[in-house]
Formats: structure tokens, C-alpha cells, sequence
């Protein structure tokens, strides 16, 4: 799934580095990825290949003109990995066939040495391989230089790794960050509001590792909150810049679909509640027996338009974001010209629902480190008992 599909996962960086000035960006950026850009393999026996191509146009990863990449403040570009994979099943069945055609004639042996064995394995893998057309995978991402915000439209763990590694082989002396609750906590807050979260960085290094893991409390807690203050009608307002006024109205809450995990006798325990929830009962009593939220369902409404995305609590990853469908006029309009479109008016979405995602957080945060966060968690308690519910 990509930017142009109406249900997108996608995981958020931070991209860390000196950019090149704005004359030189075009000429940097367009050599960095033509250095790494994918190389089809169909016409040849490799396993795998792996590079930049056009979004657009997957088949030519061209990075010759602006216009292939490049859309207004937007760097736009895909991730492609081609790979050929033998059913295993057809692959022990191709060996036998060798390595019985091998036994045949030499009526003395009861099995191929391990030596031959080997050689069989690698000629039959050869011969299946120039066979096996490979299939193709592409991961689309959108990066903002101005604001060093990347989108990577995939919340797979192996998707993200495979991409941070290309990124800094491909771009020198720039890294991508994930922005994790710790580090988007940080993005929001203004000094004080970071010298008082600082108080409460429960990790030993600023390494992401251990800023993820030690600071989990963040995004459980916040799951938490969302889940009471839904039930207390949750009408919000814009507090960050973007798509929207500040102090516009919006509502959120939680629905559908909570997951919950924490730890047991013989190892670690989930409970997944799905379908609409009115009193949250069945999640209620698994929070009360100590487990937390680890991955939820979340609803933004603006006056007629909704979002929704399933947020995972440790790392701030976002699944299945659906915003408000894109209409667009197809009759008289060039292919390239609907898809600049539907790029703008998804962005546009996509934008809105963060800001106001945002929003959230910031809400959230401001009560946690503010002095009337005891009065709270008195009341999320109190909830949870069933008082009030």
C-alpha cells in the first residue's frame, strides 16, 4: 500500500544531517538516489535486487529531472525489492530428481557425497531460479527537507530496517531518526515542557533503543488517558501549525479494536477486544489486572470528515489510516495529472489527521507533566473500578 491508497500504514523520521543548500539540492539529491537505484532482474538469474526507483513509474527509476521526484515541497519516491523465491517443496523435489539421475550412474553409492550434494543443491537452485519470475515489493515514502519530516508508507519492522539502511548508504552524512513517543513528546513541547518530561525519561542513554524501551509508560499511558477522556465526550482543539486554525474543534476517541498484553507465569499475555464498545468493560478488566494498552484504534472527527488508524503504543507507528475519501474529476484529465491530484489531496488528509493527532499528544502530555496529573490518574482509577463508568 502506498500514498495513493485510501488505507496506509506508515511509520514517521526525523531526518538528522546538514541538508545541501537549496541550488545545490537537485544535482545532491538526484545523483544519491541514481546511485542506488533499483536494477531489474529479470532478464538475468540474481535472487534479489534492491534501489530507488519513481513512484509513478516503477519500471524507470530515472532521477533525471525534477519532475520524476519532486512535487512542490515534497520528495516523492519508492523503495523496490525484487526478489525470486522456489517453493521449498519444488526445490527438494528438483534435488532428488538430481541426485537420483547421480546415483544411477554410479550404482556403488548409496548417496551422493556431501561435496556433490552440495554442488547438486546450487545447480538445481541455478536452474529454478532463471526460471522463477521474481515479484516485486515497493514501499513508497514522502520526505520534506524544510521540516526533515519522512514518511515511510509501511509500519513493517523489516520494510523500516531494509529502509534506513538504503537511506544512509544513499544519502552521506544524513540518517533517519524514528519519531517514537519519547522523541515526538520532545518535538512538541516548548523548553519548559522538555526540561519537565526530561524528569520523567526513564532511559540511561539518548540511544533510540533504549529511549523506546525504557520510556514504553508514554505511549500506554496516553492510550489510556484517550480511552477514559473518550468516554468524557473527548472534544479537543488544534494547539499545533498545520492544515487547521489553532483552537479549532475536533473529537476523538477510541474504538473498535484495543489490544492489550502484560506479563504472566508463562510469558507474556494479550487480550485483543474488537467490535463497538460502550463501557470498555472486557478492556477495563484486563487493565485492572495489570496489563496495558499496547496497540488501539483511533477516531478524529472534524465537523462531517473522519480518520482512523491503529496507533502502536511503543512506537508511534501508524496502521490502517483511512482518511476521508479523495473525489476527484476523471473525465478530460491526463493520468499524470490525476495522480499529481490525488498525491496533493491525500497529503493534504494525510497532514490533517497528524496535525491533529498532534493535538492529541500535546493534550495529553500537558496534563501528564502538569501539576494536575495525581487528580488524573484518581479519576482514570476510579473509572476503571466501575465508579462513574
Amino acid at each position: 500500500m502506498g500514498v495513493y491508497a485510501n488505507s496506509v500504514s506508515f511509520a514517521q523520521y526525523r531526518v538528522i544531517g546538514e541538508l545541501p543548500s537549496r541550488q545545490e539540492r537537485f544535482a545532491v539529491f538526484s545523483a544519491a538516489l541514481s546511485g542506488r537505484r533499483f536494477n531489474s532482474i529479470e532478464e538475468s538469474a540474481e535472487e534479489q535486487s534492491e534501489g530507488w526507483t519513481c513512484t509513478d513509474t516503477p519500471d524507470d527509476p530515472a532521477f533525471d529531472l525534477p519532475s520524476r521526484f519532486w512535487r512542490d515541497r515534497y520528495l516523492f519516491f519508492s523503495c523496490r525489492r525484487d526478489q525470486r523465491r522456489i517453493p521449498a517443496a519444488l526445490f527438494k523435489s528438483h534435488i532428488g530428481r538430481a541426485e537420483g539421475e547421480y546415483l544411477a550412474k554410479r550404482p556403488e553409492l548409496k548417496r551422493p557425497p556431501k561435496r556433490e550434494r552440495e554442488e547438486i543443491a546450487e545447480r538445481v537452485k541455478l536452474g529454478l531460479l532463471t526460471r522463477v519470475l521474481p515479484t516485486p515489493a515497493t514501499v513508497d515514502l514522502v520526505w520534506q527537507p524544510e521540516t526533515a519530516l519522512l514518511t515511510l508508507f509501511s509500519a513493517s519492522s523489516t520494510a523500516m530496517e531494509r529502509f534506513e539502511e538504503l537511506f544512509c548508504k544513499s544519502f552521506e552524512n544524513l540518517r533517519p531518526q524514528l519519531i517514537y513517543p519519547y522523541r515526538r513528546a520532545v518535538g512538541l513541547l516548548d523548553a519548559e515542557g522538555q526540561e519537565r518530561l526530561a524528569t520523567l525519561n526513564l532511559a540511561a542513554s539518548e540511544a533510540a533503543l533504549d529511549e523506546i524501551q525504557s520510556n514504553r509508560w508514554l505511549g500506554e499511558e496516553f492510550l489510556l488517558w484517550l480511552l477514559q477522556a473518550g468516554l468524557e465526550g473527548g472534544n479537543f482543539r488544534v494547539q499545533v501549525a498545520g492544515t487547521y486554525d489553532q483552537g479549532t474543534p475536533f473529537s476523538a476517541w477510541i474504538d473498535d479494536r484495543i489490544q492489550l498484553q502484560g506479563g504472566g507465569e508463562t510469558g507474556p499475555q494479550k487480550v485483543a477486544v474488537s467490535g463497538s464498545q460502550d463501557s470498555y468493560l472486557e478492556a477495563r478488566s484486563a487493565l485492572k489486572s495489570g496489563k496495558t494498552i499496547s496497540n488501539a484504534a483511533i477516531y478524529l472527527e472534524k465537523d462531517e470528515l473522519q480518520w482512523r488508524f491503529v496507533l502502536n503504543a511503543e512506537l508511534f507507528t501508524f496502521g490502517a489510516f483511512k482518511c476521508p475519501p479523495v473525489k476527484l474529476e476523471r473525465e478530460g484529465v491526463e493520468e499524470l495529472s490525476e495522480r499529481e491530484s490525488a498525491f496533493y489531496e491525500r497529503m493534504y488528509l494525510l497532514e490533517a489527521g497528524l496535525q491533529m493527532f498532534d493535538s492529541l499528544y500535546l493534550a495529553f502530555l500537558t496534563e501528564r507533566i502538569g501539576a494536575g496529573w495525581a487528580e488524573r490518574q484518581q479519576q482514570i482509577s476510579a473509572w476503571l473500578e466501575g465508579y462513574g463508568a
